[in-house]
């Protein structure tokens, strides 16, 4: 099979031809530009390529409803030109083929449940924290969506009590997007998160707000892993800093073996590395051909 696949982040997009083997066979990338330029070189790199159908995960907030005459749009996103954007109508114009359309977090969800860390399992948890936070779900073998679609970047937060930082949301500034994304880090520290060292104070802080919302994806949702990406989750050191505060935060109250016992397991690094969005997209456009 040759199914198409396309992350949409908000600083680039990744364009590929995927398999039923979660095989990338081909794979291009672009900048994020308004939306004419940026679906115009889309529409270039499909237009050869005979694909059986196309997934698409992408950043958002999109509409997700398929009952919906906006279904396949992007929603309120501050990105210039994108809000309201028909994204699937604007291809559904140029290829002919089945398509899975959902947000780029639980395209990852969905990879790594069918190839990744979370393969044979029934339900996980994707948080990406990098240029933004999202939070993807997938429970009961399916990817959730609800009344509109999981955003768990924008949760609240406590505030760590060594920490003065305002917070970059431009809907509700201190929430976890608006302070642990990289750029958060960044106007917080003066430099990237990469120019930091491992063991500066900025990763005790960024570890005390990622922990808060793992723990209430654990008393929520009880998925069966919890998958952490993203360019800021680069810094290896995160991981158990991030394990140890989970603990401290549910203090014993989750009976599970997974997180009392093998906590370096249930929150683990993307098993599909970089590749989880668009290999989720691939799993996006399998789903909807199978459809």
């Amino acid at each position: 099979m040759r199914i198409g696949a396309i992350e949409a982040g908000g600083t680039k997009f990744v364009c590929g031809i995927g398999n039923e083997s979660g095989e990338i066979e081909e794979r291009v990338s672009f900048p994020t530009e308004r939306p004419e330029t940026t679906m115009a070189n889309v529409i270039s790199f499909f237009r050869d390529k005979r694909v059986e159908a196309i997934g698409v995960g992408t950043f958002g907030p999109i509409n997700a409803d398929s009952s919906s005459p906006a279904y396949g749009s992007i929603t309120t996103t501050p990105k210039p030109g994108w809000a309201g954007y028909a994204f699937l109508d604007t291809l559904k114009k140029e290829f002919d083929v089945p398509y899975g359309w959902d947000t780029d977090v639980n395209a990852a969800a969905l990879g790594e449940a069918t190839w990744g860390a979370a393969k044979g399992l029934d339900s996980c948890v994707y948080y990406t924290i990098g240029t933004g936070v999202g939070a993807g779900v997938y429970a009961e073998g399916k990817l959730v969506h609800g009344l509109v679609h999981p955003e768990g970047g924008h949760v609240w937060v406590r505030r760590h009590s060594r920490d003065a930082f305002e917070g970059l949301c431009p809907y509700h500034g201190d929430c976890l997007e608006g302070m642990a994304a990289g750029p958060a880090i960044e106007k917080r520290w003066g430099v990237k998160g990469s120019e930091l060292p491992a063991d500066h104070p900025a990763w005790e802080i960024e570890a005390y707000y990622i922990a808060q919302a793992i723990a209430g994806a654990v008393l929520l949702l009880s998925p069966k892993k919890v998958i952490l990406g993203g360019g800021v989750m680069h810094q290896r050191q995160l991981f158990p800093l991030v394990r140890a505060e989970v603990l401290k935060i549910l203090n014993g109250y989750v009976q599970s073996p997974a997180i009392t016992q093998e906590i370096d397991a249930y929150i683990v690094p993307p098993g599909l590395g970089d590749n989880a969005g668009l290999l989720g997209s691939v799993a996006l456009g399998l789903r909807a051909l199978g459809r």
